[in-house]
């Protein structure tokens, strides 16, 4: 079975990423796949809070990501792994990623200084392959900041496809055209890769006149456009990150369920059928436990 590997960004903050990004593993992972997460941003707003896995996000002396990615660990890979909501595998945010482009460049230096080859961008798949984690797991989701630079280069390298929540506005429009800039950027430096765009994702999808001609214009893009548009639905994914526990644990360990969150959940579940579908994997409903369909 191919490893299902995207990394989910855009440009514009705010647009729901790491939303997308828990929701999605939940998802998967209620098709029964393997799922890791892997978090790459510094902020406190990344998948590491939501799950509640924040206890060593401070301590300067545990082992981290950015000590395997500039080839100083302090213990195995899988010491960083911790299991989270829906059984989901976490690898966490750690404060260090706040100098990660600093510690590359350092360990660049240190390298070539004795005539190794280090390439920045390249760190996170070769730690992941040296772990053999895509054997391992039949899905990985990469949450790295909206910012550019070196969390989202070896995001985007290290899973080489996207999946783009958008949200219907001017900012959004722009953002994708800065995506386009940053993909062509990285396959032109790095010539061994080629980065495919799983789709383009509508999100807090309203019936605005205004937010109709964008959805117009988005079909005008070279980028696929997902086959699910995700309403707005605030009071649920904020109850989600407030109790943190995945959108559908919150919903349904509720005892009165609105049927528009269970419609929007329904939507993330097609959602990840049809990312698995570009890996030729093929998931259905019948894959999710009969209890736990919505």
């Amino acid at each position: 079975m191919a490893t299902i590997a995207y990394t989910i960004w855009s440009e514009a903050g705010g647009v729901g990423k790491t939303t997308f990004t828990v929701t999605l593993a939940a998802a998967h992972a209620r098709h029964g796949q393997r799922v890791l997460v892997v978090d790459l941003d510094p902020q406190d707003g990344g998948a590491t809070h939501h799950f509640g896995a924040t206890e060593d996000r401070a301590n300067p002396e545990v082992d981290n990501l950015v000590r395997h990615m500039i080839q100083r660990p302090k213990g195995d890979f899988d010491d960083l792994v911790t299991t989270v909501a829906d059984g989901i595998d976490l690898v966490p945010s750690h404060n260090m990623l706040e100098s990660l482009e600093r510690n590359l460049l350092r360990a660049q230096r240190m390298e070539e200084d004795m005539g190794e080859e280090f390439v920045p961008e390249r760190q996170l798949r070769r730690v992941l392959e040296e772990n053999d984690v895509p054997a391992r797991y039949d899905a990985i989701l990469i949450d790295p900041p909206a910012t550019g630079g070196q969390h989202v280069y070896n995001a985007v390298y290290a899973a080489s496809n996207l999946l783009i929540p958008l949200e219907l506005s001017a900012k959004g429009q722009e953002s994708v055209a800065g995506m386009r800039d940053t993909v062509e950027g990285i396959e032109s430096a790095l010539d061994d890769v080629e980065i495919g765009v799983l789709a383009v994702v509508p999100n807090r999808v309203s019936n605005t006149k205004k937010q109709a001609e964008y959805e117009a214009a988005l079909e005008e893009q070279d980028f696929p456009v997902a086959p699910v548009e995700i309403r707005e639905r605030r009071a649920m994914l904020e109850g989600a990150w407030d109790e943190q526990v995945t959108p559908y644990a919150f919903a349904m360990g509720r005892e009165r369920v609105r049927e528009r969150e269970l419609d929007t959940l329904a939507q993330f579940d097609e959602l990840a059928r049809y990312v698995s579908a570009q890996f030729d994997v093929n998931t259905d409903e019948d894959d999710i436990p009969e209890d736990e369909r919505l």
